[in-house]
């Protein structure tokens, strides 16, 4: 029996409850986020979108985003929605005098992944990746696709119409996200990541020209001394795995080497996750889950190339 290609799993649109929106409104709103995150939000234009993290002092990932400018000018940030809260409230204190108002906008818009067919075109058959674009009143941002199938982040007031496309399970979505490479961080990963231990820094999550943002001594000097040790990797599982759990090498029960950031069950069987870890007892080592006997992890190649250390 031949396997079931991609293109034909993954083909739809999916509902996206998981995912929730902060609005950030005012005249200051991009100088705002200039000041907090690791992306340009100041030459944020309505053509494009940002990948970006929030992070602590000490440079580790409070919540990850996806930002794009609406065409009334408001900036809305999509993230996980178990995060968003905490989120909020901590971007918030660090407003001050600034002219920007930050708001819960999860119960007024409406979130889809579109995959495959229903995509909407963008630029012609380029596509490329953090590309937004509006149609009418939806905004639709072009995403790293999954195992070569298109995939976009389609965004309009809850009243909107949906989008057209055959209505697919979340779980899908989900898999196709584990697939693109691109982490979303959620409540159990808070604190746990520079960004470039998911691979930011080599997808368009962070920007190094860019003036100071919370954590940016230590993104910056995790990147420019050499010092990363960890990477994001993609792995598949014969047993369920969730964000949080810790992955061992055969030969040592006594400390982990890695952490499951995001997993989905695999249409095809098993389990697929995104994983990070120590780049040399992962790419060498027999790593397992959960243990040294536990069930083995097969690393899997990631859809892009890293940035090479500098």
């Amino acid at each position: 029996m031949h396997p079931t290609p991609p293109e034909t799993l993954l083909d739809g649109v999916v509902n996206l409850p998981q995912l929730g929106v902060i609005r950030v409104a005012g005249e200051d709103a991009a100088k705002f986020l200039q000041g907090q995150l690791t992306q340009d939000f100041a030459l944020l234009g309505q053509d494009s979108a940002r990948l970006a993290a929030f992070c602590s002092a000490k440079g580790r990932m409070q919540a990850s985003f996806i930002g794009f400018k609406r065409p009334d000018g408001d900036i809305l940030l999509i993230c996980s929605r178990d995060l968003l809260a905490a989120t909020l409230k901590r971007l918030s204190m660090f407003v001050l005098r600034a002219k920007a108002r930050l708001t819960d906008a999860s119960g007024e818009f409406a979130l889809f992944g579109l995959l495959g067919t229903a995509t909407q075109m963008i630029a012609g058959c380029a596509h490329p990746v953090w590309l937004k674009v509006d149609f009418g009143d939806a905004s639709v941002v072009n995403l790293y696709p999954a195992q070569g199938v298109a995939r976009q982040l389609w965004v309009a007031p809850v009243e909107a119409p949906i989008p057209a496309g055959a209505s697919l399970p979340e779980a899908l979505w989900d898999w196709s996200e584990v697939h693109s490479g691109i982490a979303t961080l959620t409540s159990p990963l808070v604190d746990a990541f520079v960004p470039q231990m998911l691979n930011y820094e080599s997808v368009g999550g962070v920007n190094f020209k860019k003036g100071c943002y919370p954590g940016q001594e230590v993104v910056a000097r995790s990147q420019f001394r050499g010092t990363l040790k960890r990477r994001a990797f993609l792995v598949h599982s014969p047993l369920p795995l969730a964000a949080g759990d810790e992955v061992f090498v055969a030969e040592n029960a006594d400390e982990s080497v890695a952490t499951v950031v995001q997993s989905a069950p695999s249409p095809k069987g098993g389990f697929d996750a995104l994983i990070s870890g120590q780049i040399v007892a992962i790419v060498t080592g027999n790593i397992r889950l959960g243990g040294a006997q536990g069930a083995p992890l097969m690393v899997q190649p990631l859809p892009y190339a890293l940035l090479e250390d500098i």
